[in-house]
């Protein structure tokens, strides 16, 4: 199964909401990018295809942090496997549309300069990050406030939002704490450069 495949069928299994239909439709037309997307221009995932593998590694460590023991129980965070999918599958949707291939010049161990395929950022629609990827599924589909916090502050402290807010979407939505987590694990330890 391919990762395209892979998505489409979590996201056909577990997101039933009104007007998930919909916004599936625009991520698999032809106004849409995001299964050939990169993740990153030079870090993580940065291959075509890479940001739909980097949201199926946000989805697969998101569902492992929440059904580890400390969490379940301790901690007592349950959400449903709806919104679980919801977040994870789709909290970088503001990636869609703002890669373009491009190239660099680097010299190889030999000292000759050769062609290097990359990417290049290019956002027409500059509406931040994480609040980008609210406003494009709003149109779509509803948000409860959890989801919607939690994919607006999924970078957590490595924005360049105020510390304070941060602290205290974390505090008040549990969800947008776990997905900054989850992100994190698939950005810095799933996902190599």
């Amino acid at each position: 199964m391919t990762s395209k495949e892979r998505f489409i069928e979590i996201f056909n299994d577990k997101i039933k909401r009104e007007g998930a239909d919909k916004l599936l439709a625009f991520m698999l037309s032809s106004e849409s990018d995001f299964f050939s997307a990169p993740a990153s221009a030079r870090y993580h995932s940065s291959y075509e295809g890479g940001l739909c593998d980097h949201s199926l590694n946000v989805y697969d460590c998101l569902c492992g942090y929440l059904s580890s023991p400390h969490v379940k129980d301790d901690l007592k965070l349950s959400y449903s496997e709806e919104s679980i999918a919801i977040v994870a599958l789709l909290h970088d949707l503001c990636k869609t549309n703002v890669y373009k291939k491009g190239f660099r010049n680097v010299k190889d161990e030999k000292g000759v300069w050769t062609r290097v395929d990359t990417f290049e950022f290019d956002d027409k629609l500059p509406y931040g990050h994480g609040e980008k990827s609210v406003y494009m599924i709003s149109p779509f589909m509803r948000l409860t406030r959890e989801e919607a916090f939690a994919i607006r502050y999924h970078m957590g402290y490595s924005s360049t939002d105020d510390e304070r807010n941060v602290s205290a979407a974390f505090e008040m939505f549990p969800l947008a704490f776990a997905l900054s987590v989850a992100d994190s694990e698939a950005t810095y330890y799933v996902e190599t450069k």
